[in-house]
């Protein structure tokens, strides 16, 4: 399946590896990959910025969902996620709070949800006629898991996932033509 990413879809599976090691994660999952699309200027990057011109705030969207926190519940109670998470890391350093995993070189290994989003580019690019796998698939997939933290951030995040479907298979079309 590889040997048909292009080479901004292969930036963006080593790109993620990279954002779980700056979060100190020890596996790789979808919310990695999409802080990778993010990262990586590409079509689903542009398609992105269309729907999302605030890609600091999905960032930072995305990093919460990966750690399994919900800032509105905690804002309930008194808790402003982010000034403990700003405190913290004044006091203690950058990624303070982030999960202590390796954070090494080596190879990290994908979560069986991310292997699932790239399987999923897979079948998204042979389903429009594709014989590349290219970064706007890999985001096409990852809108096909209704319950991963990259669909919870964008939708949290207020993007409209339909149009950002729309406007992502159209910037394939286009570079494929």
């Amino acid at each position: 399946m590889f040997e048909r990413f292009t080479k901004k879809a292969r930036a963006v599976v080593t790109q993620a590896q990279e954002e779980a090691r700056t979060l100190r994660h020890d596996q790789v999952g979808p919310g990695h990959l999409l802080l990778a699309l993010t990262a990586v200027e590409g079509i689903a990057s542009r398609a992105l910025a269309v729907h999302l011109p605030d890609t600091d705030g999905l960032r930072a969207l995305v990093r919460t969902e990966i750690d399994g926190l919900d800032p509105d519940a905690l804002a309930s109670i008194g808790i402003d996620l982010t000034a403990v998470r700003e405190a913290t890391e004044a006091a203690f350093g950058e990624g303070a709070l982030d999960r202590g995993g390796k954070g090494g070189r080596g190879h990290l290994r994908f979560t069986s949800e991310a292997k699932k989003a790239l399987e999923l580019s897979l079948r998204v690019a042979i389903k429009n006629g594709h014989k590349f796998i290219c970064d706007g698939h890999i985001l096409l997939a990852l809108l096909m898991l209704p319950q991963s933290a990259p669909v919870r951030a964008l939708e949290r995040s207020g993007a409209d996932l339909d149009a950002l479907r729309g406007t992502t298979l159209q910037e394939i079309t286009a570079e494929a033509a």
